[in-house]
């Protein structure tokens, strides 16, 4: 109650306190984004991110590194890495396939990008960069405003073309959808946008894993272990992916039965959507517009 009394000289150093304290939040913010993306660039990491991290000195790493569980060459992986992506839809079929594949994380550069949790990451290669033949081309999804970006959808439909497997996880099935990598196949992606699947010629399934010939597609999010798992028996046969489910330790007992619209009930449902409802009607109309531009990427299938 005293702070009319405060002396020109303390308001100086609280000042001088203050912008101190401000210097060393922003300091603590700048450390913990570098952090985080040295922890995203690591944690199960292999080939060609374990590269990548290994070039960056400010990268700190364990000691210890999860040999592979076969000794077959390592099939080449690229994962879309960018802003906005959903981390857990990159993050689960990651975890599954690097300790027994050569991985690269791909952007267009490979500045600090933010995911939709706010962890910060970074890819380990370019579109220029990425091999140019993969074993596997993955989607997750996340912003679909990659979904009208030319350069991306160019490096899809190019890397797809020859890629033997052309996977995605939720809402990357419609990224490659808009890259025209999904017509003429069934696939499945998140349920709550799933039937925007038929702009694309697609044919939408509610399966928790969709194989078409050598399209392979995930539901929403958590499904990206179990499409990780059935791609990677698809690659290394079932005992590897056993070993890695076994070393996962996946074995999921949810605690609620609420991870489809049927289980959760009508309540819940409607909570969600109006939860979702906005990110629901923008996608739509993008959807739309998105089909009618994807033989500009990858020729329409007659």
């Amino acid at each position: 109650m005293h702070l009319t009394n405060v002396t020109t000289k303390e308001k100086e150093m609280n000042i001088n306190e203050n912008e101190a304290h401000t210097e060393k939040s922003s300091l603590n913010r700048r450390q913990f984004a570098g952090s985080a993306a040295a922890l995203a660039m690591t944690v199960g990491v292999t080939g060609g991110t374990r590269a990548a991290a290994a070039e960056n000195k400010n990268v700190q790493r364990g000691k210890h590194e999860m040999p592979s569980p076969h000794k077959e060459r390592k099939p080449v992986v690229g994962m879309l890495v960018h802003p906005g992506v959903t981390l857990l839809d990159l993050l689960g079929p990651q975890t599954v396939l690097a300790p027994s594949c050569d991985v690269h994380l791909v952007w267009k550069n490979t500045d600090l990008l933010e995911t939709d949790s706010g962890i910060v990451m970074k890819a380990s290669c370019t579109f220029t960069d990425c091999p140019k033949n993969l074993d596997v081309l993955f989607v997750p999804g996340g912003s679909f405003e990659v979904m009208e970006d030319p350069e991306v959808l160019r490096f899809l439909a190019d890397r797809g073309s020859r890629a033997k497997w052309v996977t995605s996880v939720c809402g990357g099935s419609i990224v490659l959808g808009a890259a025209g990598l999904m017509q003429g196949y069934k696939a499945t992606s998140h349920w709550a946008v799933r039937d925007l699947l038929t702009n694309f010629g697609a044919t939408p399934v509610e399966e928790r894993v969709v194989i078409d010939r050598n399209r392979v597609s995930g539901g929403g999010v958590t499904a990206g272990i179990d499409f990780g798992l059935v791609l990677l028996a698809k690659l290394l046969g079932e005992d590897v992916a056993k070993m890695t489910q076994l070393a996962l330790e996946y074995d999921p007992a949810p605690p609620f039965d609420a991870g489809t619209p049927k289980n959760a009930g009508p309540a819940v449902v409607k909570k969600f959507q109006e939860w979702f409802g906005g990110a629901g009607n923008m996608l739509a109309p993008m959807c739309t517009a998105a089909g009618k531009k994807m033989g500009d990427y990858t020729p329409i299938a007659k």
